[in-house]
This record gives structure tokens, sequence and C-alpha cells, in this order.
């Protein structure tokens, strides 16, 4: 069983930066593809971003160039780098994890553990 505890949301104006972060207390990060995903209220939850035990990262196309997945492996910590925040990125944001690669890093239902989600409110 593994733990994923988040923390780091919170809210900003648009244009500004957080960086959450997803840790994994007592297991060992690197075997795992790890990745976030967000839900806003009445939408599916899609995924954001996602690295894997070799380092290679995918992104989806709505937050490429504005968000990386940077993982410290020694700290069992994933964080998200969110800059140049807009209104639609706000959302509920997830840490999930997986030791089998994905078929589709995007698809919710390869990951095996779940985070409680962080809040991240971006203001116009």
């Amino acid at each position: 069983e593994v733990q994923l505890v988040e923390s780091g949301g919170g809210s900003v104006q648009s244009g500004g930066s957080l960086r959450p972060s997803c840790v994994a207390p007592g297991s060992t990060y690197t075997s795992y593809c790890v990745a976030r995903f967000r839900q806003a209220p009445g939408n599916v939850r899609e995924g954001v971003a996602a690295v894997n035990a070799y380092g290679s990262t995918h992104y989806a196309d709505s937050v490429k160039d504005r968000f990386t997945i940077p993982r410290d492996n020694a700290k069992n910590t994933l964080y998200l780098q969110m800059n140049s925040l807009k209104p639609e990125d706000t959302a509920m944001y997830y840490c999930a994890a997986d030791l089998f690669f994905p078929t589709d890093w995007s698809e919710k239902t390869e990951y095996s553990y779940w985070g409680q989600g962080t809040q991240v409110t971006v203001s116009s």
C-alpha cells in the first residue's frame, strides 16, 4: 500500500505560480509512474502531467510550456511546478501513482494509488 500525501495548493492571481507537492512517506518512489490529475466542478478528472520510473515526462496540451513535474527521489516527493496560471487551471489537483507503466498516462484507471487532493484557485 502506497500512501500519497499532498500539500501546497492555494489561491493566486492569473499569471502567478504555485508548486504543490506529493509525498510518499515510507515508500520508494523511484519505481513508480507518478502523475497529477485535476478535476474542476462538473468536469471529469483529467490528466495534467506524469513522470515514469525512467524520468520520461508527459504533459497535457493545455499545460505544456507552463507546467513541469520534477521529482525528488531522495525525498520521495513529486512536485507540480505551475507557472503562468490561468483561471481555467482552477481545480482540485490529485497525485496518483502505480508500479506498472501505464498504457495511457492520462487515464485515471491506470493508477492504483491516489492522494487526497489539494485545491488550486486562480482568479482573473
